[in-house]
């Protein structure tokens, strides 16, 4: 069985347990009793379900996950053996379990159970019309009338075909049965309901069946898949699993709030979109192959494909057929003076009907464009260059290859100036100057921009040319005669969107684009020449066509044919309206760093620990149409500034949060439409004991003591540094007191030692004087004695020799100077001739006169000797020295 909940999601009675699917996810909740689950029902909040000796109820607890609590515990020992419940109905406020030998009535306000039994094989029950009906095998029809089974109907066609669902009716109760077709009962008669598709009854065993939203119906069968029926009973699907049906067996039939069809099958679930716009026709057995191109002509569909060219009745159910000769690639079809020209690997092929005629031969034909001003002319484009086709009288024939130009010319457009422009992936787009008659070309040449690239593409829309490509979309300046970028509608390539830059143009004035995530079409602007873009929400996985062959084409209205590799669909832009749904949180958990995942509270604020930062939060909108896309858009607020990009991953993780508040809040989009609501989630991480605020408080009141004994030890320690100092101080200025002192009376003293040396020096030179003085009077001595001698006894003269011999000293002149001259020069003297004791007292008389510093001209009057006597002393006084030829004799002396 299959039940939908009021959040709209999914749940399936399974072998293994309930099965929830709530359009993103898909989670099992095993059967209470491990046994198969038979039968589930949705009342209210809570989810009944049936099975092995067991029934019960699932409601869902604050994580957001389901919780199971049995019924059938509370009247265990009323059970029948081996009893399965296979139907769950409910009505007002009882809910009503069945198996084949009873039906418990269970009253949800006072818990009490009621049971109808007395039956030997109860098939199914119903509620229709808010009354209760059930069939009992070999018995009829019966109805459940306050409390007791009253038989309505015993007709012989009720006791042996099984119903198998009853649908209201102006007419009456019809009863659709297994075998026996829809029967009517009104007025307690029974008799058979003509419908027009009634021959399926016939030949098929229905199992299920459901009346359908829009006054038709689903019919389940045992072996032949699904049909779906109008109001008036015709066929209007027959789906199986050639057309899609995971296999033909439908045990239960399900219809949601959006009108798609959930069935329950033999193995597995499959979910069929009713309402969807989008119609697939799956190419399962490689039959077509992949659709390259689509034309509609004279009532036929064709398809050009990689096996070739096929067509059918354009609303036929029937296969289509392939076109004898044309097997190979199909590239182009194109329609010009209603005749159908095909684009292939052989050439040109002119088709009628269901005939090919190949003319045109030699190599592969890519694309078909008229000739302006040349009705007669078509221009191809092929693998080695351009040509024509020509038509005379009534036939279309080769007439020649465009001379000039060999290469392949896949895209191609003709501008209203006659200049050609050739798209190519390997070299750009190449223009080209054709002569008047389009039989040869002038001149090539390859343009700046737009650059090469893989899967680009030329089409001319609205009179003007485009090319579109990685770069962007790209548009002909009709005056410059350049490719310009059209910034506004290039934006559809942002976010990495471009796959492929085919661009199809269609009979009903729209250009088709296909991205990553959509399908874009363009048409003209009403008052200018800017393009209306228009989006269709399927992606590109979805619609899988061959990269770079892209194809859409107009059937009628505003069905659109769209190629793939394995098949083709039908859109239908009228029906493209896509419901709105609410976003929801389905899951929140948390774990700590490699720690064990724990379930939150989905629906309350939570409050976390400071290591339980690492959170993973999930959400879905419950909608089930296979080609639309949910897009979702969340912020973290207290952690994040600004909305997130907008993606389909339905799940988010948060990792090492810090402490704080914060707001979860999550949106959706559907397709082009807006979100409907926002999500949101509340939860806080705590701080750690030792962040929290008595915990700084207890820190602070601890610094603010500390901080007072660290001061307090700091101002005794700084005390004592500052009596430390002063009196470090205090000796420092003694000791610098007594050296400045000591420095004083060094320098009295040298000052005396130079002073006592200057009078020395002046005593030495004072005794030279004398020295002198009596060498010059002794000499005026002799002087006078010579001339007393000479004139006699003159007493004149006498009396001053007497006078002169009382002024020349006694005592031992050089003696005195030297004594003298040892006082003032520290025993120079002495030193000398201890250091050479060869010298003699006149060479120490010469090394004293040195020592005074006295030149050669100087010293040679004191010794009373020439000149170059003192130098030759001096040479023999460095001799008895051993003085070196370089070394200064005064030098030396002045250095003792």
């Amino acid at each position: 069985m299959i039940d939908q909940d009021k959040s709209e999601f999914i749940y399936f009675a399974n072998n293994e347990g309930l099965l929830e699917f709530n359009g993103t996810e898909w989670k099992l909740y095993p059967s209470p009793n491990e046994t198969i689950l038979r039968s589930v029902k949705v009342v209210g909040n809570k989810i009944y379900t049936g099975c092995y000796m067991e029934f019960g109820y699932w409601s869902r607890v604050d994580d957001g996950s389901l919780r199971y609590i049995s019924l059938s515990n509370k009247i265990k020992s009323k059970l029948i053996e081996d009893e399965h419940f296979w139907n769950i109905v409910a009505i007002e406020n009882w809910v009503l379990f069945q198996s084949f030998n009873r039906i418990y009535v269970y009253n949800i306000k006072d818990q009490s159970f009621r049971f109808i039994d007395n039956h030997p094989y109860i098939f199914r029950v119903f509620n229709t019309n808010n009354s209760i009906y059930f069939q009992a095998i070999n018995e009829g029809l019966y109805e459940i009338v306050n409390g007791e089974s009253i038989l309505i109907c015993s007709n012989e066609q009720i006791k042996t075909n099984r119903i198998v669902e009853i649908f209201p009716s102006t007419q009456g109760l019809l009863l659709q049965t297994e075998r026996a077709g829809l029967l009517k009962f009104k007025d307690n008669k029974l008799e058979q309901f003509d419908i027009v598709s009634n021959e399926i009854f016939k030949i098929n065993s229905i199992f299920c069946a459901k009346k359908l939203s829009n006054g038709g119906f689903a019919l389940g069968t045992i072996s032949n898949g699904l049909f779906i029926l109008d109001k008036q009973g015709k066929i209007q699907n027959h789906i199986t699993q050639n057309t899609g049906l995971s296999n033909n067996t439908i045990l239960s039939i399900d219809e949601d709030v959006d009108n798609n069809i959930w069935l329950g099958l033999d193995n597995g679930i499959d979910c069929i979109n009713l309402q969807s716009p989008v119609r697939n026709y799956q190419d399962d057995k490689g039959y077509l192959g992949t659709v390259y191109t689509s034309i509609e002509y004279q009532d036929n569909l064709y398809l050009g494909t990689n096996q070739g060219l096929f067509f059918k009745k354009k609303f036929s159910n029937g296969d289509f057929l392939l076109i004898n000769g044309t097997k190979g690639q199909v590239w182009s079809l194109f329609i010009k003076d209603n005749q159908l020209f095909c684009g292939h690997d052989l050439g040109t092929f002119l088709i009628n009907q269901s005939s090919a005629k190949l003319i045109f031969k030699g190599t592969g034909t890519w694309k078909f464009n008229s000739v302006p001003g040349i009705p007669n002319y078509i221009m191809q484009g092929n693998y080695n260059g351009l040509s024509i086709i020509e038509k005379i009288n009534s036939n279309w024939v080769f007439k020649t290859k465009v001379k000039g130009f060999d290469i392949s010319s896949r895209y191609f457009e003709i501008d209203n100036d006659n200049t050609i422009y050739v798209g190519h992936e390997y070299k750009g787009v190449i223009k080209v100057i054709p002569s008047k008659d389009f039989l040869s070309v002038k001149k090539f040449s390859i343009l700046k921009k737009p650059s090469k690239g893989k899967h680009v593409s030329l089409a001319k829309f609205n009179g003007s040319i485009f090319h579109a490509g990685k770069q962007g979309i790209f548009n002909l300046n009709s005056k410059t005669k350049e490719f310009e970028l059209d910034k506004k509608n290039s934006l559809i390539l942002d976010k990495d969107e471009f796959v492929s830059g085919k661009l199809n143009v269609d009979k009903s004035g729209k250009m088709w684009f296909f991205t990553k995530s959509y399908i874009y079409y363009f048409t003209a602007g009403n008052f200018n020449s800017e393009l209306k873009v228009n989006k269709i929400p399927i992606p590109f996985s979805i619609v899988n066509p061959m990269l770079g062959y892209e194809n859409i084409t107009q059937l009628s209205g505003n069905e659109y044919l769209v190629g793939k590799t394995d098949g083709y669909f039908i859109i239908d832009l009228n029906d493209f309206k896509v419901k709105n749904h609410k976003v929801a949180i389905t899951d929140v958990s948390v774990n700590r760093l490699e720690g064990i995942t724990t379930k939150l509270s989905i629906s309350k604020t939570t409050e976390l620990k400071h290591d339980q930062n690492n959170i993973s939060i999930k959400y879905t909108v419950p909608q089930y149409n296979r080609f639309v896309d949910v897009e979702y858009q969340y912020i973290l607020e207290g952690f994040q500034s600004q909305w997130s990009q907008w993606n389909t991953k339905s799940e988010v993780n948060f990792k090492n949060l810090e402490p704080g508040e914060y707001t979860f809040r999550v949106r959706a989009k559907i397709a082009n439409a807006a979100p409907e609501n926002v999500a949101v989630y509340h939860f806080v991480i705590n701080k750690p004991w030792y962040a929290t605020t008595l915990a700084v408080l207890i820190y602070l009141i601890l610094f603010m003591i500390l901080a007072y004994y660290i001061n307090k030890a700091y101002q005794q320690y700084y005390y004592k540094q500052k009596i430390k100092l002063i009196e470090e101080n205090n000796l420092l200025l003694e000791i610098a007191a007594l050296e400045n002192e000591q420095q004083l009376m060094k320098m009295k003293n040298e000052q005396l030692s130079q002073d006592v040396d200057a009078k020395n020096r002046e005593l030495a030179v004072s005794n030279m004087s004398l020295i002198k003085k009596d060498e010059l009077l002794a000499i005026i001595k002799e002087d006078l004695k010579k001339s007393s001698e000479g004139e006699g006894n003159n007493r004149s003269i006498k009396s001053v020799i007497t006078t002169i011999n009382k002024n020349i000293s006694n005592d031992d002149t050089w003696t005195v100077f030297k004594e003298a001259f040892d006082s003032a020069d520290k025993d120079f003297l002495k030193k000398m001739k201890t250091k050479h004791a060869t010298l003699t007292p006149s060479d120490l008389k010469l090394c004293a006169y040195l020592r005074l510093n006295l030149s050669s001209k100087e010293i040679a009057p004191m010794l009373n000797i020439s000149i170059r006597s003192v130098e030759i002393k001096r040479y023999r006084l460095r001799k008895k020295l051993n003085l070196a030829h370089d070394e200064s004799l005064v030098d030396y002396i002045l250095s003792i």
